[in-house]
């Protein structure tokens, strides 16, 4: 008897020491949302139309500071006449270089609106990217709610299978009528039913989100992000400004635009000068001699007032533009704050006390109704009403996070221009 005693006690030993070298298996790496929103910001087309805008804005800026070229420029004079002039016998040539030279300040005024430009085309590109961050956390949100509905569909699935196997009992026992168990039955296949339904919109969000980004998604997704709620959601501190935000910045950056563009057209207006100097050859006494040329264009069909008045008006164009974006990003901004403070308050409901009771509600009606207290509708309303509040939470933390990136992109900073170097 001691010898079995001590056997088994020295088996379970070594089932307790092989147990403890098991290797425990690392738990699957998840795939976050920062993660997912760079790889969407490296493949996004927009991204690489935007950097291509930064590129061409920058050699707009290169293009607009460069001179003009010199012009060279040759003539003969006193050929194909008649006497003397006959044939080239009497030809002078005459070769030369015209430079132009600009007057007004037009490269200045060229090299101002191509740093506008630039200026433009960096905000775009930040616009871009908080616009493919929005449409990211969206896919993302909208694939970790299909997961979690997957959870939740699963689990009706397992309630309806109980709630079968306790209406067989209660038929076989001669408690209820087969009409229970045929009740039960109907429940457990629409149960399956959507399941399955739901199992084929989580691959379809997955999917998506897959092709947003690029690349296929190693790992989980952050199923626990739904659940970050503020623990009170208190609104708007302060006056709202539009002022620093990426929509106000790009009016502002419009207004550039224009009054550089005013500004290039004054100076359009001067004329420039063409000087060169030239040498001439002489045929009849075979001598050279300088000559030197200057012209000036005569402004009398086009004399750039024309030009003024357009650069003018598309400027209080954009002047008036930017006051209506600064009005409209206030208004979005205030609606956006309000609707995700709804969508809080709506989640920390739904997801709170309002699930809590209809899961002690349902609980009770399975307990009740395996005692014969409560009727099978009594069940199948609880479990139905414990099905959509799961769902409504849900629903109200998926907007919840929406919302938030939504407000997130409406009120994101705009960038430091980098525009001052090489001017």
């Amino acid at each position: 008897m001691h010898r079995l005693f001590a056997a088994l006690l020295a088996a379970a030993s070594c089932a307790s020491v092989a147990q403890a070298q098991a290797p425990v298996a690392a738990p699957a790496p998840i795939y976050t949302l920062d993660q997912a929103v760079l790889a969407a910001g490296g493949s996004a087309p927009a991204s690489e139309a935007a950097t291509a805008a930064i590129e061409a804005a920058r050699q707009g800026r290169t293009v607009a500071g460069l001179r003009p070229n010199p012009v060279a420029q040759g003539q003969i004079e006193n050929v194909a006449g008649t006497g003397p002039y006959r044939g080239l016998r009497s030809a002078e040539t005459t070769v030369g270089v015209a430079v132009p030279i600009e007057l007004g300040g037009k490269r200045s005024a060229r090299v101002a609106v191509a740093n506008a430009q630039l200026t433009r085309a960096e905000l775009q590109a930040a616009i871009i990217a908080a616009d493919v961050r929005v449409q990211v956390t969206q896919l993302y949100v909208e694939a970790i709610a299909a997961e979690r509905r997957l959870v939740t569909a699963r689990d009706q699935v397992r309630i309806a299978q109980e709630a079968l196997r306790a209406a067989s009992v209660r038929v076989q026992a001669g408690r209820a009528s087969p009409l229970e168990e045929q009740r039960a039955d109907v429940a457990r296949i629409n149960a399956e039913a959507n399941a399955e339904r739901t199992a084929r919109l989580v691959d379809a969000t997955r999917a998506n989100l897959a092709r947003r980004i690029g690349r296929p998604i190693d790992g989980a997704l952050d199923i626990a992000l739904l659940d970050r709620l503020p623990t009170a959601f208190i609104g708007p501190v302060g006056p709202i400004r539009a002022q620093g935000t990426l929509a106000l910045a790009a009016a502002d950056a419009d207004l550039a635009i224009a009054d550089a563009s005013v500004r290039l057209a004054r100076a359009n207006r001067v004329p420039d000068l063409n000087v060169g100097p030239g040498l001439r050859r002489l045929e009849a006494t075979n001598d050279t001699a300088a000559v030197f040329t200057l012209s000036i264009p005569i402004p009398l069909f086009n004399n750039g007032r024309a030009a003024i008045a357009q650069a003018s008006a598309q400027r209080t164009q954009a002047e008036a533009q930017r006051r209506v974006t600064a009005l409209d990003v206030e208004q979005a901004i205030t609606d956006a704050e309000a609707e995700a403070a709804n969508a809080a308050t709506t989640a920390r409901a739904t997801s709170g006390p309002a699930l809590a009771a209809a899961q002690e509600a349902a609980r009770i009606a399975r307990i009740g109704y395996r005692e014969g207290k409560f009727s099978q509708l009594d069940l199948l309303d609880a479990e139905r009403t414990l099905a959509e509040t799961r769902l409504s939470a849900i629903d109200a933390l998926a907007n919840f996070q929406n919302a938030q990136a939504r407000l997130g992109r409406l009120t994101a900073p705009a960038p430091t221009p980098a525009t001052g170097e090489n001017q």
